[in-house]
């Protein structure tokens, strides 16, 4: 018996009702889909930064470009706003340029590749996805200048452009993309290797239509749209209150000497729909910390935050994306006019979801989760090796602490972001000149509190060939605050100590810093923010970690535990000093932020050891920015 139709409109598929162990196979199998992209990509991708770290999104979408599967929400609503050609069969477009694709992508090392999907003459589906190139040319090598003024400056930007038609390669555009690229045969593998991962999904997605038809297919995708937006309409209901919640945030500096930065933010539900209004940010940066923010991809980013701290039973995909609005002014850090600097946005990418966990926790407090998403470090060593003359160029991402939150501690030395995984330290000692001398979590790092904030991660890069260095870090000025009593992560720094015996505090952003073999580099992350009172962390569980190195004896004072190098607790003397403790601190913070950034800068030589950053500078050639 066919199914009923519940929906006819004029589109090329009609709207069936479903059984619910169909729907079941599909999304499954749609999931599956997902993954095998993955599998693809990191199987034939040359890269330790997409093969090893995974630093690539990948997506399913229906025929509207709605995510239904993926990682990163969908980008091509900002990509179909901004192309003015034509999508036919066979077609395969490329674009890497923030402006030509309305944020879709946020830095030009971002190649987005993009397939419709064709099945008898009818579109019925997208895949899709981006991964970072290691190098795409411009001023220093890995193409993220710290200094960069415009992107101009920042490599090869490529406008939406079919690199196939009619399913032929064109080898002429893609030959003259590699030619402004340090690493073409990277380049050339990772290109190829998204490609074979797009061709996977289409195969995927073919077989599922031909297996249960089309508007099966179609209406199944459909439904798992709808279900998720059922689903975070509640979520929505529940957790955002009517009443406007601010929160703000800082970038500490933008590597030319000036900082901080606002990124500011008001949350607030209007009926089933919550606003997110971002009035009241600081204006572009003359520098490169600019992110160009797609209105899309921020709710892609509140939306996964809320099914991870509320309800992670939720299938994540874009539907429900008609429940938010995103107002990000014109002309601000978040929405920077060209020709901007983009290439160092990640500061303010890792920053929004700090921004994000201090607005969705304050309606109901026991949901808060402290600060450690906060940055996301990057580390490039290049140079020509001694012997053959060959280039050498690393890119790789950091991880600190995962902020402590409401259900438990958080991990040490990890990363928050979605399936990202380290570079094995075997990998790096094999393929280029350095060697892992330290790998290790630093003990408390991590904000004390009742569940502990992670600690950051020490890695010692000793360098074996002559070469230079760039860091692209944030956190060293402003800490990655606790909550609900919870107190701060301790903060980055970056130490580079040479054979002759000196040593040299880096700053958190710089390029072309030269090394020579035997230095050595201490790339010191942030910790996670504490949540809760460290008073009423478990004595036991303090005299665990003080066992396990990762709290140490002066630093189990802080929770009030008076402990030995074995972790065997005092408990009379623990039962004492709390008592001492709690009758002089007084009440506990929602959030601590460890000063204001006046406070923060004032203090800073004496605590960091590098000076002061100055107040920011903004561009005046447009009136909002003035």
């Amino acid at each position: 018996m066919p199914a009923q139709i519940i929906e006819s409109r004029p589109r090329p598929y009609n709207r069936v009702e479903l059984d619910p162990i169909t729907l079941d196979i599909i999304e499954n199998a749609m999931l599956n889909a997902r993954w095998e992209m993955d599998a693809v990509l990191f199987r034939t991708a040359m890269s330790p930064g997409i093969r090893e770290q995974h630093d690539e999104f990948p997506m399913i979408a229906n025929l509207d470009g709605k995510m239904v599967v993926g990682q990163f929400g969908s980008f091509i609503h900002g990509f179909k706003e901004a192309y003015d050609g034509t999508i036919e069969e066979g077609d395969m477009f490329l674009t890497t340029d923030p402006y030509a694709c309305n944020g879709a992508v946020s830095h030009a090392n971002d190649w987005l590749l993009l397939r419709p999907i064709y099945k008898d003459g009818r579109l019925i589906a997208y895949a899709s996805m981006f991964g970072h190139m290691t190098d795409i040319g411009g001023k220093v090598p890995g193409s993220l200048p710290t200094d960069a003024r415009e992107i101009f400056e920042e490599g090869v930007r490529v406008p939406p452009v079919k690199i196939y038609k009619d399913d032929e390669l064109q080898e002429d555009v893609l030959r003259l993309i590699l030619h402004n690229c340090r690493l073409p045969h990277w380049n050339r593998s990772d290109f190829n290797a998204i490609v074979a991962a797009i061709r996977t999904a289409e195969k995927r997605v073919l077989e599922m239509a031909e297996r249960f038809g089309d508007d099966v297919y179609y209406s199944a995708l459909e439904e798992l749209l709808d279900r998720n937006k059922r689903a975070m309409g509640t979520l929505i209901n529940m957790t955002v209150p009517e009443t406007k919640q601010y929160f703000e945030d800082f970038i500490c500096d933008d590597g030319l000497g000036m900082g901080p930065y606002k990124i500011k933010c008001a949350m607030w539900r209007e009926g089933e729909k919550v606003i997110f209004d971002f009035e009241g940010t600081d204006p572009q940066s003359i520098g490169s910390v600019n992110f160009y923010l797609n209105e899309e991809m921020f709710k892609m980013f509140a939306g996964v935050y809320m099914i991870m701290v509320f309800d992670p039973q939720i299938m994540f995909n874009d539907g429900f994306y008609d429940l938010m609005e995103v107002r990000i002014p014109e002309g601000t850090l978040l929405k920077p006019r060209f020709p901007a600097a983009l290439s160092c946005r990640t500061h303010a990418l890792g920053r929004i979801f700090d921004v994000l966990g201090g607005l969705l926790g304050q309606g109901n407090p026991d949901f808060l989760c402290a600060a450690g998403f906060s940055d996301s470090p990057h580390f490039m060593y290049s140079g020509y090796r001694r012997d053959d003359g060959e280039w050498y160029q690393l890119y790789q991402i950091g991880f600190g602490g995962i902020p402590g939150k409401p259900f438990g501690d958080g991990p040490d030395g990890h990363s928050l972001w979605p399936s990202f995984t380290n570079v094995p330290n075997e990998f790096l000692e094999s393929y280029f000149p350095l060697r892992i001398d330290i790998y290790e979590t630093l003990p408390d790092s991590g904000g004390p509190g009742q569940h502990r904030g992670g600690n950051a991660l020490r890695v010692g890069y000793r360098f074996l060939e002559p070469g230079e260095i760039s860091i692209h870090d944030d956190r060293w000025l402003t800490y990655p605050w606790g909550v609900n009593g919870g107190l701060p992560g301790q903060r980055s720094q970056k130490i580079l100590h040479r054979t002759d015996g000196s040593e040299e505090l880096l700053q958190s952003k710089c390029d072309r810093i030269k090394v020579e073999p035997g230095d050595l580099l201490y790339f010191d992350t942030w910790g996670g923010g504490g949540w809760g009172d460290p008073l009423k962390r478990p004595a036991e569980q303090v005299g665990f970690d003080v066992a396990a190195g990762l709290v140490t004896v002066d630093g189990a004072r802080r929770y009030g535990v008076v402990s030995n190098e074995e972790g065997e607790v005092d408990e009379a003397a623990t039962e004492k000093l709390r008592s001492e403790m709690a009758a002089e601190r007084g009440d506990t913070l929602l959030f601590d932020f460890g000063g204001t950034t006046e406070e923060l800068k004032a203090r800073c030589e004496d605590e960091t050891g590098l000076p002061a950053p100055a107040a920011p500078e903004f561009p005046t050639w447009f009136s909002s920015a003035a």
